[in-house]
Parts: C-alpha cells; structure tokens; sequence
C-alpha cells in the first residue's frame, strides 16, 4: 500500500479526486488506503483502479514508471470517466427535483452509502428488499418512524431526547424497543415465551394477508359488476369517474 500511495502522490491525484473516480464517500478512500493489501479493496472498486492505473494485479505496482507520458495518460482517463460521472449525478439529480439542497444531499448521501455496501453476495439483495419495503409503508405506519428513530438513537447518531415526531407516543415506543432489545441481546427471556409471542406475529401476519386478499376479491368484484351495469367492458380514462362511483354505490349496498 506504501507503494500506491506513492503512486497516487507522484500522480497528484488527491482524494477527493480519487473519491469522485471510484464513486465513494472521501472518508471511504482513507479506510482502503489503510488496509495492509489492496486485494482486500471491494472488487468493483479494485478493478477500476486497475484500470486507470494500467495495470492487470497489484503485483505489477513495483513496475509502474511516473513520467511524463503517463501522468498524461492516467490524467485523461480520470477526467474522463469523473467527466461521464458529473453528466450521471446531474441526471440523478432530476430524480430529486422539488427537494431542497439539504435533502438531495441527503439523498445522495443515501445512495453512495448504498452502493458501498452492495456486493454480489446474496443478502445484500435482502437488505435492499427489506429496505425498499421499509420507504413503502413510512408514510402509513407512524411505528416505522418511531423505528427509524429509535435505530439511530441507539447507534449515537441522534441525541437520545430528540422526539421529531409525536414525543408521548415515541416515548413509549422507544422504552418498550429498549426493554424488548436488552431481553434479546441478554438472553433473560424464556425460549417458551418466546416461541408462544413469534407464534402469535405469524398468526397476526396470515390474518393480515387474509384480510386484504378478501378485500381485493370484494373490490374486483364490485368492479366487475360496475362494468356490467353500466355496459363497458373496461375502464378508461373517460369513464374510470363513472365506474369508481359506480363501485361505491355497489359496496353502499353490500354495507
């Protein structure tokens, strides 16, 4: 790693610059450039270093002449490629038209972080799944909140008396989430109860999915009956007005 980072220097390529080109936080670039080998870098992240480097494996570091015609040679692929990266993040930046700067900073943040900690390992299609359903329901669920609050409380990000949201509901929240957490981390709950509680989620969760199945049955079919009564065979933007009042006025009689 001495070897790189006096590749990097005689270079002059900063770390900001080295951050932009390998798409990561500056921070990130410090802690690779820590490791003691640079095969324990990410592979994605290995591969285009390599690439701007114009090399095939670390082994071939030692045979790396700095002179003028190389310099030049690395510089334009990095301006290249940080070039093609600025058009992508302005692009991106579309994605978050209406925020304001805190936020897509924020959101940029969000996704460096992202893509630092996806691999091609199975899980990490896992954290995203679960991850993406989480955003799904923040808008209907105040005890997603009152989650994502707790977490980065108990992580230090986040003063413990901050209480963003509704400060009596999340105070009793966060109180339960701790006393639920310490049983678990300290093991003093019964494996008895313990399966008798996951027993009762499982059942809470079937019943739930039950629930909305029977409810999109009576739905399509009350959409179904609209369409005959009124004499269309689908729903269009001319008549979805029509059909939709149609519906309530059919779920009005059921009622």
């Amino acid at each position: 790693m001495d070897k790189l980072n006096e590749i990097l220097h005689e270079l002059g390529i900063s770390k900001v610059k080295l951050a932009k080109f390998l798409g990561v936080s500056r921070q990130m670039v410090y802690n690779y450039l820590e490791f003691d080998d640079l095969n324990k870098w990410p592979k994605d992240k290995k591969v285009l270093l390599f690439n701007l480097l114009g090399i095939k494996s670390s082994d071939e570091l030692d045979n790396i002449k700095v002179d003028t015609d190389y310099i030049l040679n690395v510089e334009t692929k990095l301006n290249t490629l940080i070039d093609s990266s600025i058009r992508l993040e302005s692009d991106t930046d579309n994605l978050f038209n209406g925020m304001s700067k805190k936020q897509k900073d924020l959101m940029h943040n969000i996704v460096d972080l992202l893509k630092e900690i996806v691999d091609d390992k199975e899980d990490s299609y896992y954290i995203l799944k679960y991850l993406y359903h989480l955003v799904q329901i923040l808008d209907s669920s105040k005890e997603a909140k009152y989650t994502l609050a707790y977490i980065a409380k108990s992580s230090g990000f986040v003063k413990p008396l901050e209480f963003i949201f509704n400060e009596e509901e999340q105070f009793v929240f966060e109180g339960i989430m701790f006393s639920g957490f310490s049983l678990y981390r300290g093991g003093g709950a019964s494996r008895t109860k313990i399966a008798d509680a996951h027993k009762r989620f499982v059942e809470q969760i079937e019943h739930k999915k039950e629930e909305k199945m029977s409810r999109t049955l009576q739905l399509n079919s009350a959409k179904v009956q609209a369409l005959k009564e009124l004499g269309y065979t689908e729903i269009n933007e001319k008549n979805a007005a029509e059909v939709l009042e149609k519906i309530a006025e059919i779920q009005s009689r059921v009622d």
